[in-house]
């Protein structure tokens, strides 16, 4: 079968690879129909990342289910499911306390499509096929109502973007959200819907980039332009923000505009051995700061419901669509969502 490799910055290919084929019987196999462009996927082919090839690329996708194990219940073949990024037993004691993303089953860090973490090859979304470990636990329908499209970004992106204002909301109803947009340009973004479909009376949403403050304000965000040359100016205090920027100006503007007692989240990835963070605002203003890996799968089912009931519409933020075989030109597009469709299906 074909599977899109990460051979090393700026190189992608096309390998012809042996179809997997079912190692248990919890397992399943399943052929991607449609891929997103995770915003880590972006950094890597850059070479912005530590990761180094080869490796399959690839880890947001709804797939349709072609292959299952025996003893695998509540599913059937040809039934679409969403396939969470991280591999998760969903019986181990961190799986069951939602910490899917730290299942103790396996390797640390085990994912699809970013083999480097944990040492194994799991395989990527941009393959004809994938094997999915303990499927029953890890596979999440999606209704019949709603195209594969809108949940391409399901596994990973849109519930990073979710988790960062959604529990802040439910202790806060109708707070205050800042997003400061950039480095992490989807996540933002899907934070941005988020905020907007819970009920935030304010959403605010901070960028340099046009593309994403015009969609910013599609999505029901009031948009104000970053000027870094400027410097970061603060907008207001908020009860939760948002460091979507990747950048340690962005993380110290999301900190300092955050409202006594507040909360921010950052989403973005540091590689650097070390972030300057203001920790004296944080101090005298009792900042709560919360970052780390989004645990996708335990997010996921209020996702879906959301969607299929209409309330979250994070379709506007796919910028472009094309083909498997075009996913290696496609793969830097300047968009924030790229989202790609199995031409052999």
């Amino acid at each position: 079968m074909r599977q899109l490799t990460f051979v090393k910055p700026g190189q992608l290919e096309w390998w012809d690879v042996p179809r997997p084929k079912l190692a248990g019987p919890g397992e399943a196999i399943v052929r991607p129909l449609t891929v997103a462009r995770c915003d880590l996927d972006t950094m890597i082919v850059a070479g912005r990342t530590p990761l180094r090839g080869p490796f399959a690329l690839g880890h947001e996708f709804v797939a349709e289910i072609v292959e299952l194990g025996e003893a695998v219940g509540g599913l059937q073949p040809k039934q679409r499911v969403i396939v969470p990024f991280q591999i998760s037993c969903g019986v181990c004691a961190n799986c069951l306390s939602g910490l899917t993303g730290s299942c103790g089953a396996v390797p640390s860090l085990s994912a699809f499509g970013m083999a480097p973490l944990s040492g194994t090859e799991y395989g990527g979304a941009l393959s004809d096929f994938v094997r999915v470990p303990f499927a029953a636990a890890m596979l999440v329908p999606i209704p019949d109502s709603v195209s594969a499209d809108v949940l391409a970004s399901g596994a990973d992106n849109l519930p990073d973007g979710w988790r960062t204002v959604a529990p802040h909301l439910a202790t806060r109803p109708g707070a205050r959200v800042l997003i400061v947009g950039g480095g992490v340009p989807s996540v933002g973004l899907y934070a941005v819907a988020a905020a907007v479909a819970l009920g935030s009376e304010e959403v605010v949403y901070t960028d340099w980039n046009q593309q994403r403050l015009q969609l910013a304000a599609s999505l029901g965000a009031v948009t104000r332009e970053l000027k870094p040359e400027a410097g970061m100016r603060i907008f207001g205090q908020f009860p939760i923000t948002v460091d979507a920027s990747g950048d340690p100006a962005g993380l110290s503007l999301a900190v300092r505009s955050v409202a006594p007692g507040g909360v921010c989240t950052s989403p973005s990835i540091y590689f650097s051995d070390s972030t300057p963070m203001p920790l004296l605002a944080m101090y005298t203003r009792g900042v709560t700061f919360v970052t780390g890996r989004v645990n996708s799968r335990a997010a996921l089912p209020t996702i879906v419901e959301l969607v299929a009931a209409g309330r979250l519409s994070p379709d506007p933020i796919t910028t472009r669509k094309v083909r498997f075989s075009a996913a290696a030109e496609a793969m830097l597009d300047p968009g924030p969502k790229v989202v790609f469709h199995n031409d052999a299906v």
